[in-house]
């Protein structure tokens, strides 16, 4: 696949077959920002339409050198908060950052019983985050940012971000410490890091 590097001068020039393998190589990531912020398929997939066409009008402002990842992820959460904003919606499953997040081997059936039950008590409490605090939370768990890449992304400080998840990471501890079936040191080892 063709680095970004290379993709742009040729969308800047024109070339549509260059900007379908730029879509091809970032609508899965996208669409799975858009879906964790919105919890509304359609939305997201609306969303992730609306950010590839900002993109390609927008092509010309792109260092050529430079990877469109981050920039890509700042138009869409931009989108998805506009989204939301309107809808008032909260986040939805975050399925995906509980893989991550939890790293429970699949093959037991009773790890697959507790790695439900974990899931469904991490769900929780990442809902009652605050949406600044919920966006930094998909984009370091779910999508793998640096804390440098998430401040480009919601253009601010790294040190905002750095306090985001920071807080984040606090209040969840707090929500699943307070739920009596997570012990306190399980509770640390999810989040830690």
């Amino acid at each position: 696949m063709l680095e970004d590097g290379e993709l742009v001068p040729r969308i800047q020039h024109g070339d549509l077959g260059a900007f379908e393998t730029l879509y091809h190589k970032y609508k899965n990531e996208l669409y799975r920002t858009a879906l964790a912020i919105t919890r509304d398929r359609g939305a997201a997939e609306e969303l992730l339409q609306d950010c590839f066409l900002r993109a390609y009008d927008h092509i010309d402002s792109v260092d050529a050198c430079s990877s469109l990842r981050p920039w890509l992820h700042r138009i869409v959460v931009n989108l998805s908060y506009n989204w939301s904003a309107k809808k008032r919606l909260r986040l939805v499953s975050f399925e995906e950052v509980f893989d991550r997040i939890l790293s429970v081997p699949r093959n037991s059936p009773e790890r697959a019983f507790d790695r439900q039950e974990l899931s469904h008590v991490l769900d929780e409490a990442i809902r009652s985050l605050t949406m600044p605090q919920r966006v930094v939370v998909v984009l370091f768990y779910l999508q793998g940012f640096s804390l440098a890449e998430i401040a480009y992304v919601l253009d601010c400080p790294v040190g905002t971000v750095k306090s985001r998840l920071h807080n984040s990471r606090k209040a969840l501890r707090r929500r699943l410490i307070a739920d009596a079936q997570i012990t306190r040191e399980a509770t640390f080892e999810l989040l830690s890091s």
